[in-house]
């Protein structure tokens, strides 16, 4: 093998991951929907000439931990290696083939220097809408994969630089907001092309072989860091059990246990005792679940590990067969970020037991998705699709971060005034909610509110929100976190609340919705807390002066008076 000296290996490490962030430039630039060019659920990547993944953009953990292994599917199962052509681009969107759900469709295209692989570049994108049972497809009632969208088998999009326009076609015939696709398909076909372009030039520049060779090294340099992160850690074993509020088709929690086992340098997450596959859509596959895993053990462990796929060998996760973290074909997954996340707030709570001063307390923990589909005045119909976040845990460093997105997900919020100039909705309300931190000697970070009213005529609504029976979890004595809510106020002043997962709620002019979403959990018993820092957070209206007192045993200053 070509061996390489450090300082060009990091100089080749950070070209990949330029290569990666050129890709994720091009992709935001040139995209249509607001759920890739604002919210920014998207990711690119970088892999080796046998699909491993080597570099990424600073984008969405639980795409990327989980693109090598959807490629490795196709090259498995589908079209082997030796059959990619210079100009190639594969696409798939099919969770059963190592995919996410049907909305993230995947891109692959294969990199040639003088005639010869020396590399792959993918993209990952949200796309607004892919058919199924609700506009957003995210549809509650589904119980198979058929209900929930378009199912892309791997196949080539683009064969020797010639699109295929009749696969293009056909998918465009198959959502709700054609034109929106078709932007955000093309950009990330750009981007593939920007990214072969640079990495083929580091090829150039310093030879097929010592780009090999370098991509062998960074991977092997991530396992020596892992093994060393893991290493730290004491030895033994911890359990941890989440539950899940339902899977928006019955009234049945959904059980989460993880038991890990910390020996030397490697580490083993065992989830044995985890409830069976469901039948609503929330369902993970290993794919899906091994994402979460590895996003938890790198955010716990090696924050200046580079993620690659060489931080995954010292890990080893079991998975039932037929549960709901190994979901069998045909599951419906659509909304498999309710399950995910709490995958990750599962293995962080085994992780506080063997490392309890670097894991904070449970974070808001679901992406809170919601579709409008609208029909405007003049018959135009949109889909209005968004995700909000809640609030983290409090920590041994401080409070928790107020209404900032999980590293798992790490979407961006759509500005108000973006959406409100591109769909007929206006927000009334949107700020965060006092109380919603869990009390602790280090409070949980808030959760929000935003609630927005409907200019169309018509429309609907549907949620895959979580967080409604079961809030996150304090640790050390601190308290949980808020619950989450959802209403509807109709036009003539009567209200209902909503249950967490819903599709297809009516929705008419004058109506408004309302979402409040989950503080994170508190650190440490609230007695302790600073009597400075607990005042502060009533004069910046973070905590009322009612929950202080119940809470943290607050006494206004006028109230020691008296009581003097």
């Amino acid at each position: 093998m070509t061996s390489i000296d450090p300082v060009r290996l990091e100089v080749i490490r950070n070209a990949l991951v330029a290569a990666s962030e050129e890709m994720s430039l091009t992709i935001w630039r040139t995209s249509r929907s607001t759920v890739v060019r604002e919210i920014l659920d998207f990711s690119t990547a970088v892999f080796d000439a046998e699909g491993r993944n080597i570099a990424q953009s600073a984008r969405i953990p639980v795409h990327l931990n989980s693109m090598s292994d959807c490629l490795k599917r196709i090259l498995e199962a589908h079209i082997p290696l030796e059959a990619w052509s210079e100009g190639d681009v594969i696409v798939t969107n099919d969770p059963y083939a190592g995919g996410q759900h049907l909305p993230d469709i995947q891109t692959f295209r294969p990199v040639f220097v003088d005639g010869k692989r020396v590399a792959i570049v993918g993209t990952l994108c949200h796309h607004v809408d892919v058919g199924g049972g609700a506009a957003g497809s995210y549809y509650a009632a589904a119980t198979e994969i058929f209900h929930e969208g378009i199912r892309i088998p791997p196949l080539r999009l683009v064969e020797k630089g010639t699109l295929n326009t009749g696969v293009f076609e056909m998918l465009l015939y198959n959502v709700r907001q054609a034109e929106e696709t078709r932007g955000d398909l093309n950009a990330q076909i750009a981007a593939l092309g920007i990214g072969a372009k640079a990495v083929a030039r580091i090829a150039r520049k310093y030879g097929s072989d010592t780009l090999s060779a370098a991509m062998s090294a960074i991977l092997d340099g991530s396992e020596r860091m892992m093994r060393a992160a893991i290493a730290a850690l004491p030895d033994g074993t911890a359990s941890f059990v989440e539950t899940v509020d339902d899977d928006g088709q019955s009234e049945e929690p959904i059980r989460l246990q993880v038991t890990i086992t910390k020996a030397g340098e490697s580490i083993t997450l065992d989830f044995a005792g985890s409830s069976p596959q469901v039948r609503g859509p929330v369902n993970n596959t290993p794919a899906m679940t091994c994402s979460a895993v590895y996003y938890a053990l790198l955010a716990a462990l090696g924050s200046d590990t580079p993620a690659n796929s060489g931080c995954y060998r010292p890990v080893s996760v079991v998975l039932p067969e037929g549960s709901v973290v190994n979901a069998q074909f045909p599951a419906p997954v659509a909304g498999r970020m309710v399950v995910n996340h709490r995958i990750a707030t599962a293995v962080f709570g085994a992780l506080a037991q063997i490392a309890p001063e670097r894991i904070p307390a449970a974070y808001y923990a679901i992406s809170y998705v919601y579709a409008v589909s609208l029909v405007r005045s003049n018959a135009k119909r949109q889909v209005y699709f968004d995700i909000e976040v809640g609030g983290w845990g409090g920590h041994a460093g401080g409070d928790g971060a107020s209404a900032l997105s999980c590293g798992l997900h790490n979407n961006t919020n759509a500005p108000i005034e973006m959406v409100e100039a591109k769909y007929p909705v206006v927000f009334t309300r949107y700020g965060l909610l006092p109380d919603s931190g869990g009390a602790g000697e280090n409070r949980g970070g808030l959760g929000l509110v935003r609630e927005f009213r409907l200019e169309a005529p018509e429309g609907s609504l549907s949620t895959n929100f979580e967080r409604f029976r079961f809030p996150p979890y304090g640790i050390k004595g601190g308290k949980p976190g808020s619950l989450s809510s959802t209403t509807v106020t109709r036009a003539d002043g009567s209200a209902v609340s909503l249950n967490s997962k819903v599709s297809g709620i009516p929705l008419q002019a004058g109506d408004t919705v309302t979402i409040k979403t989950s503080g994170g959990g508190g650190f440490g018993n609230p007695a302790d807390r600073n009597p400075a820092r607990l005042a502060e957070d009533i004069a910046e209206g973070l905590v009322t002066e009612e929950a202080a007192r119940t809470l943290y045993g607050y006494a206004s200053e006028a109230e020691k008076g008296e009581a003097a």
